[in-house]
């Protein structure tokens, strides 16, 4: 037997809100209607993985037990992470190592943690050498 990951289901305050946030920082577009759920996918209809935002009442209190590692396709680690920050999200901890290796752990504006890893084209690079995309 075998499944499909469906959808990465996430509680919110304001599922809207929080979305937007999502679909800023991978791309991906927000598809929403009268119903208080909101999907965000690459395209509608989905034909793989989405992100659901359902609201709900209480706040996150505690740690997550699962996130989101996301590796950039487009740009660098470093831009990534840059770019979560100005959308709204929070440093949890920042283990980047001096030779260009290691992921950065933030949270998005309603406290849901994800890790921004190096993208594959950094990740074919010797240890200790860096990029730096122009434009």
């Amino acid at each position: 037997m075998a499944m499909t990951v469906n959808n990465m289901t996430f509680d919110a305050g304001d599922a809207r809100k929080l979305a937007e946030f999502w679909a800023a920082l991978t791309g991906w577009v927000v598809f929403y209607d009268d119903d208080p759920e909101v999907l965000l996918a690459p395209h509608f209809p989905p034909s793989g993985t989405s992100m659901l935002f359902i609201p709900v009442p209480e706040g996150k209190t505690a740690k997550n037990r699962l996130h989101l590692d996301l590796q950039p396709s487009d740009r660098t680690r470093d831009e990534a992470v840059a770019q979560a920050l100005e959308l709204g999200a929070t440093l949890v901890g920042d283990f980047r190592k001096d030779d260009g290796t290691g992921w950065v752990t933030l949270a998005d504006p309603e406290g849901n943690e994800f890790c921004i890893e190096r993208s594959a084209d950094e990740r074919t690079q010797p240890a200790g050498v860096r990029s730096h995309r122009i434009g």
